[in-house]
């Protein structure tokens, strides 16, 4: 097969595997479309439960009581099926690799997901009850706590962001020491800076508050800590 029947060949595949990715993500929106609300209601429970008694979050657009439904329904179905997309890229990709390469990168997908989706359940289940808790009891007198439902997505959807992609640190310290790029015991010998460079990516990552940046920072260290080690089973004999 000459080179470029060989390009095509890849080309389709390609198609084929990002058509499944699409199909099956319409399909996962398509069914949850239904729960828009009732998503949205579970979503938003971390700060509702938290609200004083006779107060509600608000929709300030004429708009929004319809579409952020919608969104929470659409992110979640790409939450939902991103084992699938996934599965779809490593087929892609796998037969490309040697079998050492799929040894290693394929348990590690699964274990980047995992921990990402360990991230989005830590600030949910641990971060915003504190935060909200926190900044509801802070209000001035007078002043009612009155979300916009947008304004609490976004919200969210950054801390679930931010959380995840803290929790993939222990894989980032593994790729580093199985690509021979960091020795573990400069790994080790970084662990003041690691500290300080935590707490100034809290800050930057997370909203204004003290409380949600050393929720994000701890977790960091210690994450950094199992990368350092997990990569005593992964680095490279000299």
């Amino acid at each position: 097969m000459s080179v470029t029947e060989t390009f095509i060949v890849h080309l389709l595949e390609l198609r084929s595997r990002l058509l499944r990715i699409v199909i099956g993500l319409i399909v996962s929106i398509l069914a949850f479309l239904p729960f828009s609300n009732e998503l949205y209601t579970w979503l938003a429970q971390p700060l509702l439960c938290q609200m004083p008694v006779g107060t509600h979050m608000i929709a300030t657009a004429v708009t929004t009581p319809f579409l952020v439904p919608m969104k929470v329904s659409t992110l979640v179905a790409i939450v939902v099926s991103l084992p699938y997309t996934l599965y779809q890229v490593w087929a892609f990709v796998a037969p490309g690799l040697y079998a050492h390469e799929r040894r290693f990168v394929g348990p590690l997908v699964v274990v980047s997901t995992l921990l990402f989706l360990m991230g989005m359940a830590f600030a949910y289940f641990f971060v915003f009850p504190v935060l909200f808790g926190f900044i509801t009891r802070s209000a001035p007198i007078g002043v009612s706590v009155m979300t916009d439902i947008g304004s609490y997505l976004d919200f969210v959807t950054t801390m679930f962001v931010s959380f995840g992609l803290a929790f993939e640190v222990p894989i980032a310290v593994l790729i580093l020491v199985k690509f021979n790029l960091v020795k573990v015991e400069a790994l080790k010998e970084a662990r003041p800076y690691v500290i300080v460079g935590a707490f100034i990516v809290g800050a930057i990552l997370t909203p204004p508050d003290v409380i949600s940046q050393v929720m994000l920072a701890v977790p960091l260290c210690l994450l950094y800590e199992a990368g350092v080690l997990a990569s005593k089973f992964v680095q490279p004999k000299n």
